[in-house]
């Protein structure tokens, strides 16, 4: 047995100080070591650990540059040992492009199948590589602190992700220390053990030293900036390419978004939809396209677009959609008409029934409004040459004796004293001045009831649709969860330490959030982005080889301009308030605590109390008590942030700038996490579904709002809505934004119900219907979690599954809520509250499934199988 010499600069009685290097020599066994003091000395014997190093499982996360480590104890630090010059070669998969460019990769798309998203064979991954190895030291380090990962290279650059290493003392004792991230270039990097540490609770100077560096190391690296005035803040880059890889997209993340977008523009471009600026022949051709839609097929009772194309006309479900469609937040219990809204108890009296009244129905709360007023006189773009419109209309609703919701009068809004559509006449562009569209009430913005004409009340009722688009896509969808999300995020990786407990918690749900809204910012939202120009100009910045010719004919999207756009976002922010992001508060203020058939207030507050629990339990763990909260810095410190550059400080949002009590900490992460997973899967899963009809959801409107009544009529109505090109641009948007996109794969069956003539090998599932299998969800060290549902098909391409879809064998995986394939917690009762977490979304899951069996169109959008842990699509 070989013994190392090693001198310590302290004396062996104290062990040598935090940070001190073991200097090991080989020595003979039986060798004493001079301490340093006259006449003594001490004989060593040798101190092994154990060291076990894992790679990710993604794309080319091997490496054969070297890579080496050195342990830090509490006593002094082992020297650096190399573990491997040709470490962990892990490069099969789905790679294109060049390693180091994960998230922007470099794409050739054949634009004739849809094999084309990725051209090159799907490999499936090996298992999980690790390498184990024995660092050997003169003397016990202490308790392992820290590590230190080396890389170096002397010629070619090949980055390393390193999942996490397990290290054992003489003694037994097993130290985890999770990485999770990309080495790059010639670096050393410092990785903490695992447990969560507060900063109160360092007492090792290295670890408090440690602590500040990576601080100050990330306010260097996420910096903020203004994007536009009134705007949250948001991350000061100005494109993927500057973004740190280790929030990137995953290669195959990234080659799945952009294949799939370009594959679609493509196939509406070959089959003649992008080059139509005409209207529509027929409501019934607007059916047509969805055949022409590929990999986001829907199978469900009724196919939604299918179900949306038969019943959108229907005022049953035109308010249904307030309670369960993209835009579920808007809807406000009406006491008092308001006196821009003025109906009469005559206009309504066919529409309450007999035995009642306006006033009587106004006082026992089932009067319902729902008010665009953020949309006023707001500018407008063209397209196509031709001016869009938008209009503030005011929608009133009534809870009938059979429980659902009936629009009963319609306010458009119009003040301009002649209509132009009066004086063009003829669908061209009117010789008059632009409408100022307003709330104003007047003889020329009449309020439409349904018992008016047909063509009427129908166009009424489409400008409240285009109204809700608009509030839906910027207001509910990208500030109140995509550009909240971001802050979050930000303010997560400049103010708490990767071991602090509340970045182990919060960190999985901002996964590839900074990636995808900096993309929304470089080619969707800016100036000359798909709403205010092109398609083009985003397939353009995500893959400029899939476009040789530059002039391909994507039209135009939406009718507002980049001016208004910035307006209705500066608009909204200012009526954000805390209550409106805590759904238990929200739905009492807006007074729906009782509506029936309100499934996302049920199901989310499903959600929302499950989170609850789940951070209770680990508030608990952490925080002893108030003091623990109010006397952690780095805590109060990501509340300013947020509250400081999210909010921009306005004290009368109630958003908080500190946290003083464990109650207020667990209501806060609480919105946080649910904002950031099930807020977003509400309000962006459905897009497809209820907006893949135009007339249901139309991105602009071709003629100003009516002025009088009896003045529309099919043609007209067509001459409205959307042409065919715009038609066919926004739904490409639509179905990538609604789109599963995976970003990792798996040898092993996941989630999925699966066929029970796969191929692979799974058991029968007692909670699948009858011919179909399910296998768990395993968890590494967490257990095994059901995970199946209402069958779909198996789509051809399991890169892009639609929703529901299940798919065995080697495919890509998502991570859901409760999923945690990063495993940041190391102690038991973290992992415990994980699995008890899992648990309790199983048994959400299994009530909404049940009552989706038998519906005719199902609310799925907060199944927990359908609700994806971040905002990353």
């Amino acid at each position: 047995m070989e013994l190392l010499r090693c001198r310590l600069a302290a004396t062996a009685a104290s062990g040598p100080a935090i940070g001190t290097t073991v200097s090991c020599l080989p020595m003979a066994a039986g060798d004493v070591l001079d301490r340093g003091d006259p006449g003594t000395s001490l004989q060593l014997v040798m101190a092994t650990y154990k060291v076990t190093v894992a790679t990710g499982d993604m794309v080319e996360a091997g490496t054969n540059n070297s890579i080496s480590i050195t342990l830090v104890g509490s006593y002094g630090e082992s020297r650096q040992t190399t573990i491997s010059f040709l470490f962990l070669p892990g490069k099969v998969g789905m790679g294109i492009g060049t390693k180091g460019t994960r998230g922007a990769p470099s794409l050739l798309v054949y634009l004739v199948a849809p094999q084309a998203i990725c051209p090159f064979p799907q490999k499936p991954f090996p298992p999980l590589q690790e390498k184990s190895l024995s660092v050997h030291c003169g003397q016990d380090l202490g308790p392992i602190v820290l590590i230190r990962l080396h890389k170096w290279r002397l010629f070619l650059e090949d980055a390393w992700f390193c999942k996490d290493v397990r290290v054992t003392a003489p003694n037994g004792t097993l130290y985890r220390f999770p990485c999770y991230q990309w080495l790059e270039g010639v670096t050393t990097v410092e990785v903490r053990e695992g447990s969560g540490k507060k900063l109160v609770d360092d007492k090792l100077q290295i670890l408090k030293e440690h602590r500040h560096r990576e601080l100050a190391a990330r306010q260097e690296a996420y910096r903020w900036k203004n994007f536009a005035q009134g705007w949250p803040r948001c991350l000061n880059v100005d494109s993927i390419f500057e973004l740190d890889s280790n929030i990137q997209f995953s290669r195959i993340r990234a080659n799945n978004f952009t294949g799939f977008l370009i594959f679609q523009g493509a196939s509406h471009f070959l089959s003649g939809f992008l080059l139509r600026r005409s209207s529509w022949n027929s409501l019934d051709e607007m059916r047509t396209i969805f055949s022409r839609t590929q990999g986001r097929d829907i199978v469900t009772i009724a196919l939604v677009p299918e179900y949306v194309a038969k019943h959108w006309q229907e005022d049953d479900f035109f308010g249904s959609q307030f309670l369960n469609g993209n835009n579920p937040i808007i809807i406000h219990r009406c006491t008092t008409l308001p006196l821009k809204f003025p109906v009469t108890p005559e206009m309504v009296a066919g529409s309450l029934g007999g035995g009642t009244d306006l006033g009587k129905e106004l006082q026992e709360g089932r009067i319902f409004i729902v008010d665009y007023k953020v949309l006023e006189d707001i500018p407008t773009d063209t397209i196509y040459g031709r001016q869009q419109y938008i209009a503030a209309p005011l929608c009133l609703l009534h809870q009938g004796t059979d429980g659902l919701l009936r629009p009963i009068a319609i306010q458009v809004g119009v003040s301009h004293s002649k209509s132009c559509y009066e004086e063009g006449g003829n669908g061209s562009i009117p010789p008059c001045d632009l409408p100022q569209l307003s709330q104003t009430p007047g003889p020329h913005s009449p309020i439409f009831l349904p018992s008016d004409d047909e063509w009427d009340w129908l166009l009424a009722k489409t400008w409240v649709r285009n109204a809700d688009f608009y509030s839906h896509q910027l207001l509910t969808h990208l500030l109140r969860t995509h550009l909240f999300g971001e802050v979050f995020a930000i303010a997560t990786l400049r103010h708490l330490p990767t071991c602090h407990p509340l970045f182990k918690l919060l960190m999985p749900h901002f996964h590839f959030t900074l990636h995808i809204n900096t993309l929304a910012r470089t080619v969707l939202i800016n100036q000359g982005g798909l709403i205010d120009k092109t398609l083009e100009n985003m397939v353009w910045s995500l893959a400029p080889s899939a476009l040789p010719n530059h002039g391909w004919p994507f039209s135009q999207g939406s009718g507002v301009t980049y001016e208004g756009l910035l307006l209705v976002v500066e608009r909204g922010l200012e009526q954000v308030t805390y209550t409106s992001l805590c759904l238990p508060d929200d739905i009492r203020h807006r007074g729906m605590s009782h509506v029936p058939n309100y499934h996302y207030r049920d199901d989310g507050m499903s959600l929302w109390e499950a989170i609850e629990s789940f951070v209770t339990g680990i508030v608990t763990f952490y925080y002893d008590g108030d003091a623990a909260v109010s006397g952690d810095t780095e805590l109060q410190a990501w509340v300013m942030d947020i509250f400081t550059n999210g909010f921009l400080g306005r004290t009368s949002s109630g958003i908080p700038s500190s946290l003083q009590t464990v109650v207020e900490l667990i209501k806060f992460l609480t919105m946080v996490m649910f904002t950031c997973s099930a807020q977003h899967a509400a309000v962006n899963n459905g897009q497809y579904d209820l907006g893949a009809f135009v007339p249901n959801a139309p991105s602009s409107m071709r003629h100003p709002p009516p002025s009088k009544k009896g003045r529309a009529f099919l043609q007209h109505f067509l001459d409205t809505i959307p042409e065919v090109a715009t038609t066919a641009n926004i739904l490409v948007a639509l179905i990538l934004l609604s789109s599963q996109l995976k970003d990792r794969v798996s040898l092993a069956p996941q989630s999925p119900c699966a066929p029970s003539n796969s191929s692979v090998g799974l058991g029968n599932c007692k909670r699948c219907p009858q011919g179909w299998m399910s296998p768990p969800l395993v968890s590494p060290s967490l257990g095994d979690t059901h995970h199946c549902s209402t069958p779909t098909r198996v789509p051809e391409n399991p890169q892009i599954a639609p929703r529901g879809s299940r798919v065995p064998d080697a495919v890509s995986l998502q991570r859901l809520l409760g999923q945690y394939p990063e495993e940041w917690f190391t102690e038991a009762e973290p992992r415990r509250l994980i699995r008890a977490f899992q648990g309790r979304l199983e048994e959400i899951r299994d009530r909404i499934e049940e009552r989706n069996h038998l519906a005719e169109l199902r609310y799925n959008y907060l199944n927990p199988l359908e609700t994806e842990n971040s905002i990353s699509i």
